[in-house]
């Protein structure tokens, strides 16, 4: 059974594809229809490639490299999609394409580049998941400043994963090898006196490499700047109870996070089959008691988007694919709105837990309550009673001494 259920999943893994090599410039010209563009600088610990076809690898760097990417967008493209040529050179007419890349050898010229393109003071720093090319991530951040209308200056941070099925471990060890470059990143950032606030969103594996530096962080500086203002968690890849470790050694004042879940992400069902059926933040079942409550009691917020559909076979790409959800990130969570007046209504079975209110985002009720991230062990086993969240998470919100 457990092999049929890896089969599957591979399966579904394995039928993802598009042209590779697609980084090298394309001019526009006055033919070229009007297009959108995104202007995005591009941190990363991937080894340069020699290629300008592909820029990066998925090796791993001891050197951080900075980039500016400009991505031109098609018009009249569908909402959460992302066009991908299907021949080389891209069409711009049809085409997500590149039109400029520039590299950036010293700091001060980042921080210029910074100040030519900060919106308004507001930074949005995206941070990719397992199984990414350096382009994966670029086409895919630019997809989401642009459907989302954010007013923000886009930062990619890329970290080396070899973009390979059987590349899980590999991709989970260059997160951690990539953890003090993402810190210096953010640092750079809060210390710039052109950012007033700083978001940032994370996905899948790269929600794990974004807790271990925002751990880190807090450790060295006893809390978190609070110019980093909002995290927003999307899928989750993160063992439960050590996510409880590392929001609590983070310190206080924490940003305010937002968690996406969904009980139907296959991708994160393929992560806990292989990391010995051990529970996944993102795929938490948040309407089991005592969980909801205690989550409550961290001030986080959560967001479940079972009920919603995409075109994503493995249901790990809702908050990017769904036109309402990447709105909802651009327009309320990176401005602070609240997401409990009237002006939400995103038209799904959609609810959030806001303060410990169940809300229902959408114009129908969902089925399940949404609670918010889940830092306590969800049981593996149906048959299994649920252990008590005060045998789980004895302690596990302050950060502990090895002695008394």
């Amino acid at each position: 059974m457990q092999r049929r259920f890896l089969v599957a999943v591979l399966l579904v893994l394995t039928g993802c594809g598009h042209p590779s090599g697609v980084m090298t410039p394309v001019a526009l010209t006055a033919a070229t229809p009007k297009t959108t563009r995104v202007d995005m600088l591009v941190a990363t610990t991937r080894q340069p490639s020699g290629d300008a076809a592909t820029l990066f690898t998925g090796e791993r760097s001891p050197k951080p490299y900075l980039t500016h990417v400009e991505v031109s967008l098609p018009p009249n493209r569908a909402s959460g999609t992302v066009q991908w040529p299907k021949r080389l050179p891209p069409n711009p007419a049809t085409d997500f394409a590149v039109t400029k890349v520039q590299q950036i050898e010293k700091l001060p010229e980042g921080r210029t580049w910074l100040r030519q393109h900060m919106k308004d003071g507001h930074a949005l720093v995206f941070v990719h998941g397992f199984n990414n090319k350096y382009e994966d991530s670029v086409f895919r951040l630019a997809q989401i400043v642009s459907d989302s209308g954010m007013d923000a200056t886009p930062i990619l941070f890329t970290w080396p994963s070899r973009a390979q099925l059987t590349a899980y471990e590999y991709d989970k060890e260059s997160t951690n090898y990539s953890r003090t470059a993402l810190e210096q990143t953010l640092r750079t950032l809060v210390d710039d006196p052109a950012v007033k606030d700083i978001t940032v969103l994370a996905h899948s594996m790269g929600t794990w490499l974004t807790m271990e530096s925002l751990r880190q962080m807090g450790i060295r500086d006893g809390h978190l700047n609070p110019k980093i203002r909002d995290v927003i968690l999307a899928s989750p890849d993160i063992d439960i109870q050590v996510f409880a470790k590392q929001y609590a050694e983070m310190g206080v004042p924490r940003p305010k996070f937002t968690i996406f879940v969904s009980q139907d992400d296959r991708a994160l069902a393929f992560s806990s089959f292989i990391t010995g059926k051990v529970s996944r933040l993102g795929a938490i079942n948040p309407t089991v008691e005592p969980y909801r409550t205690k989550l409550e009691e961290a001030g986080i917020t959560a967001i479940d988007l079972t009920k919603v559909k995409s075109n994503d076979s493995l249901n790990h790409g809702k908050f990017a694919e769904s036109p309402e959800i990447v709105q909802l990130i651009g327009q309320r969570l990176m401005t602070g709105q609240p997401l409990t007046d009237q002006n939400v209504s995103l038209g799904q079975s959609i609810t959030a837990v806001v303060g410990g209110t169940v809300t229902t985002l959408g114009t129908v009720a969902a089925t399940a309550v949404a609670a918010p991230a889940t830092i306590i062990e969800q049981p593996l086993v149906k048959h299994k009673k649920p252990v008590a969240a005060d045998a789980t998470l004895q302690g596990d919100l302050k950060q502990q001494s090895l002695t008394q």
